[in-house]
């Protein structure tokens, strides 16, 4: 059984900043990308940034320079460094994993229960 729990979110100030991280547990062979998507009131889930197992990142336009996605893949943990926060970010913030559990399993893409971002005066 695999898990990815994150922590991390909360409210906060316009320009402010919040860290997210997400640790992925259980029976994990090999994790491939991993990354946070985001899901505003009323809208559809969408990309914020992933990471590759190499270090290479992919970020929405909207979040460029302003938010950096990292991992440590010892730990199997994703972490997302969000600075200058707008009102446009409030979101529910989740992590993804796309993983092998087994050497014989096929490779899957897992959730998180995502955590709360506000961005408010």
């Amino acid at each position: 059984q695999v898990q990815l729990v994150e922590s991390g979110g909360g409210l906060v100030q316009p320009g402010g900043s919040l860290r997210l991280s997400c640790a992925a547990s259980g029976s994990i062979f090999s994790i491939y990308a991993m990354g946070w998507y985001r899901q505003a009131p009323g809208k559809q889930r969408e990309l914020v940034a992933t990471i590759t197992s190499g270090g290479s990142t992919n970020y929405a336009d909207s979040v460029k320079g302003r938010f950096t996605i990292s991992r440590d893949n010892a730990k199997n943990t994703v972490t997302l460094q969000m600075n200058s926060l707008k009102p446009e970010d409030t979101a529910v913030y989740y992590c993804n994993a796309d993983l092998r559990p087994m050497i014989i399993a096929p490779r899957l893409t897992y959730w998180g229960q995502g955590t709360q971002v506000t961005v408010s005066s």
